[in-house]
């Protein structure tokens, strides 16, 4: 009499798997870099401050067009969208240009922006929006940064509202200069946007 035992199932899958690593893909392969935004304006270092609730600025994180509600590198082209290949953001647009917002915000106006995390700061200045457009212009050689702002305060029944909007040229629709250009018009938009809240 011969008696037969069997592996349980699930490690006849794993040996499966073990024997076929080349054969199975988890996704695409990540680009080589991710890119990012920089502010041209830079809070100096070493330099400490007093600041009232009534002298900061809160940012809320932009909202996104669906089509930018992830880390890709966004092209369109008439109504459509398309992404560039190989090409990824370190972060979603939002999170970037808002980054971006706050440092020029502070440094060009001297104004307190606390870090969204920060509940205990109840700031007088309330700056939100829709970055509306973050994206490169297929085939038009620029890129358009647009930025649909909302700015309120503490004790006041009116909400003001402005658009923003730079282009910036790109030379090449390659991950650098797409990149490299959209820094250009988002670093624009945001200067624009720190004279506004700061008149």
């Amino acid at each position: 009499m011969t008696i037969r035992r069997s592996l349980p199932r699930h490690l006849v899958l794993l040996a499966t798997v073990t024997l076929l690593p080349g054969c199975i893909s988890f996704g695409e392969k990540p680009p080589r870099q991710l890119m990012s935004l920089t502010s041209d304006a830079r809070v100096p270092a070493d330099q400490g401050k007093v600041a009232s609730d009534a002298n900061a600025v809160s940012i809320a994180l932009p909202a996104l067009p669906s089509a930018l509600r992830n880390q890709r590198l966004a092209v369109q082209s008439g109504a459509a969208f398309a992404y560039l290949p190989k090409s990824a953001w370190v972060d979603t647009p939002a999170h970037m240009f808002r980054t971006v917002l706050a440092e020029t915000i502070e440094a060009k106006t001297g104004r307190f922006v606390p870090d969204q995390r920060n509940a205990a700061i109840t700031p007088d200045t309330r700056l939100g929006g829709t970055l509306t457009a973050f994206q490169l212009l297929g085939g038009q050689g620029k890129v358009l940064v647009m930025f649909d702002a909302t700015l309120a305060k503490s004790g006041s029944d009116q909400i003001k509202t402005r658009r923003f909007e730079a282009t910036a040229p790109v030379g090449e629709e390659d991950t650098a200069s797409v990149s490299a250009a959209l820094n250009i018009a988002a670093n624009a938009v945001a200067s624009d946007v720190a004279a506004w809240v700061g008149n």
